[in-house]
């Protein structure tokens, strides 16, 4: 089937979609790098990008939603390339890196986004065209771009519906941000922490983070994969925490659950994700390999004069190689400056091809791995900073077997340095496969040309390299970063960037939790077998990684995943025998996806603010960036003790309840009300 030529040219890849996706990029990848600092965790920016540019572009007679899914491409693309802060400062934690120098930090972003662009074309036919992965920020993203564009619908019933869908997505946006910005007052509580002794020894304890936008995550995943979360959480806090708590004096339970926890089962958890990753691995090897084969053929098609369908157009296969091969030469450049004039000076060569290869074997294979957990559980959930344990695992483990003995202890810190770098380019790549599939998911709902998608994604990664190494100066010259000699108490956590750090110094110095992630290995091949023998029975499946995600991620990141898958599956259950089911059910995705924007939103504006109090912006406020308040500046200084209390507690609980039975009661009343007037 070909392309007609008479077929009219529409707007799409732009100058002003590429220039307003740039400067979305600003501001979402800055505050994704200080939020990734300061707790631990980044926002998906694609749903964000999506409304702001709607709301932009809507005053151009000829704007599209293919156009607008350019916009969100570009600034998604470089806001999710920020997740390089889980590994870049631990250059300077370690003491190699006194700053940021601005070439080599943009050369790690710019030229491992570009090969994880690259690795992303054929694993979309693989992941992305063939396959029933939810993509819930990808199909989220999509339904908000489609009811943006609902508004020139002419059919009677899909104008009912996209009227339907504009309620449901604003008021669920509405009731996200309202909730977060009560928390953000600390009127609400946010993360309560309850913890107790458990009847079979050591601690355990509950830490559910109130959250539409995760509820709404696990209304998008389903259940399948909230069961398998479920199972994880129970794996870390039923045995884990309880298991390694009891190994030590409990003199607050609290401090020793919280111990137990990041010091012992996230490395269980990274076992569990391993394993479940090489698995995942294994099973995608005849996908990826089909998807190689497409890509190819789609070449020869082009090769011999025939159009292909606009929608297999990728960037030609043969282009993707020649890129992905010229990538290498710059990386090879920044990782000769790296050893030359070192303690590893003259193994310059053997290292650097060494590290090369295993930035485009392991590259791969993280591409592939990211991008089929991002397409499970979402891309702001995906664990890649346990990929980035997995990443440096390998590349510390390889320095210590077979470099360390021939230059010795004194080059440990060298080692540790080249580790931190080899792996900050291979996650990189990986950070990017972790957005790019989901992009290209919300792509293919659109209907958009992949080639242009492509093209707009390493756009976006050139924009986001320029924007982060400078950012990382500035907060590291405000605040400073935890773990460095002489950093203040207002210095920013960095707690992936320090927990990867300790990796590669345990492994090149001999203390790795070796036993914790063994123990995790094998926890993963036993949920891998009841997954397969599930699987033969037809029943419903387990999957791995998402129970890998549920071990090693905070309480608070999946508990309400899992809320929300459950509350999924009920309100489909409970308006799908009815005559407005099917319309019901699309509106509760749509609710789902308000969700997560509204609070996604409100995300970006409070790191804002909290940026400007703690850089002193807000002084002329009378909030100095010393202040205790500039943590939360949107707080009220009575609320400090009250979101501490019991009633707190009680009342975020009850309005909870509350609140998400009257958003789904309320969508299913518009379900209603669309049918008839359909």
């Amino acid at each position: 089937m070909t392309q007609h030529s008479s077929a009219p040219p529409r707007t799409e890849l732009t100058l002003r979609g590429l220039i307003l996706g740039a400067l979305i990029t600003v501001v979402f990848t800055a505050a994704n790098v200080f939020l990734g600092l300061k707790v631990g965790l980044t926002f998906a920016s694609s749903i964000p990008a999506a409304v702001i540019s709607m709301a932009i572009l809507r005053g151009f007679k000829n704007s599209t939603i293919q156009e607008n899914n350019i916009v969100q491409t570009v600034a998604s693309a470089a806001g999710t390339l920020s997740s390089v802060i889980f590994v870049l400062p631990g250059l300077v934690i370690v003491g190699w890196w006194s700053g940021f120098p601005f070439w080599q930090a943009f050369g790690v972003c710019a030229l491992g986004g570009i090969l994880g662009v690259m690795y992303s074309i054929p694993l979309r036919r693989a992941l992305v065209t063939n396959s029933d992965l939810p993509y819930p920020e990808g199909v989220a993203a999509a339904e908000v771009l489609q009811v943006g564009a609902g508004e020139k619908a002419t059919d009677p019933a899909s104008v009912a519906e996209s009227k339907a869908g504009v309620k449901v997505i604003t008021a669920g946006a509405i009731a996200a941000a309202g909730v977060a910005l009560t928390k953000a007052m600390r009127l609400l509580v946010d993360e309560p922490a309850r913890f107790f002794t458990a009847p079979w020894g050591g601690v355990t304890g509950v830490r559910p983070g109130f959250s539409l936008a995760l509820m709404g995550v696990g209304h998008l995943v389903g259940v399948s994969v909230g069961f398998a979360m479920l199972v994880g959480l129970g794996v870390a806090w039923l045995w884990g925490v309880p298991h390694y708590s009891s190994l030590g004096p409990i003199t607050d339970m609290a401090a020793a659950g919280g111990a137990a926890f990041r010091e012992h089962v996230r490395y269980v958890g990274a076992g569990v994700i391993g394993t479940a990753a090489v698995w995942t691995l294994l099973k995608l090897v005849k996908p990826v390999a089909g998807g190689l084969a497409s890509a190819i053929t789609a070449q020869k098609r082009r090769g011999s004069g025939e159009t292909l369908e606009r929608t297999e157009q990728d960037i030609p296969i043969g282009i993707v190689g020649l890129i992905s091969l010229l990538s290498l030469i710059p990386i090879s450049v920044l990782l000769t400056g790296f050893v030359q004039g070192g303690a590893l000076a003259s193994m310059t060569v053997p290292l650097v091809a060494a590290a090369l290869a295993y930035i485009v074997v392991i590259g791969l294979l993280v591409a592939a791995v990211v991008g089929y957990m991002a397409g499970l559980i979402g891309s702001s959930n995906s664990p890649l900073s346990g990929i980035g344990i997995l990443a440096v695992v390998g590349a510390a483990g390889l320095l210590a077997v077979f470099v360390k003995p021939l230059v010795g202890e004194a080059a440990s810190l060298t080692l540790i340095a080249f580790a931190l770098f080899t792996t900050a380019v291979v996650f990189t790549v990986g950070t990017i496969a972790n957005d790019n599939l989901q992009d290209l998911k919300t792509g293919q709902l659109v209907d958009a040309t992949p080639w242009k998608q492509q093209v707009a994604l390493i756009f976006g990664v050139l924009a986001g390299a320029v924007v982060i190494p400078p950012v990382l100066v500035v907060l590291g010259q405000a605040y400073g970063y935890a773990g460095v000699a002489g950093a203040g108490a207002h210095a920013l956590p960095a707690p992936q960037a320090n927990l990867i750090a300790d990796l590669a110094r345990g492994i090149l110095r001999g203390d790795l939790p070796e036993v914790e992630m063994l123990t995790g290995v094998a926890i993963g091949a036993f949920i891998i077998l009841v997954d397969e023998l599930l699987g033969k029975a037809k029943l419903m499946r387990l999957p791995p990684l998402a129970v890998g995600l549920g071990v090693y991620l905070p309480m608070s990141s999946t508990l309400f995943v899992v809320i929300g898958a459950v509350i999924g599956r009920v309100f489909e259950g409970l308006v799908g025998n009815k005559p407005s089911g099917e319309i019901s059910k699309r509106l509760g995705v749509l609710l789902a996806s308000g969700l997560i924007v509204g609070e996604s939103l409100f995300g970006v504006f409070n790191a804002g603010i909290v940026a400007a109090a703690q850089t002193g912006l807000l002084a002329g406020l009378g909030l100095a960036k010393d202040d205790p308040r500039a943590e939360a500046p949107l707080a009220p200084a009575f609320t400090a003790s009250w979101v501490e209390s019991d009633q707190a507690m009680y009342l975020t609980t009850g309005l909870f309840i509350l609140l998400v039975f009257g958003l789904y009661a309320w969508t299913a009343a518009q379900g209603r009300k669309a049918a008839k007037a359909a």
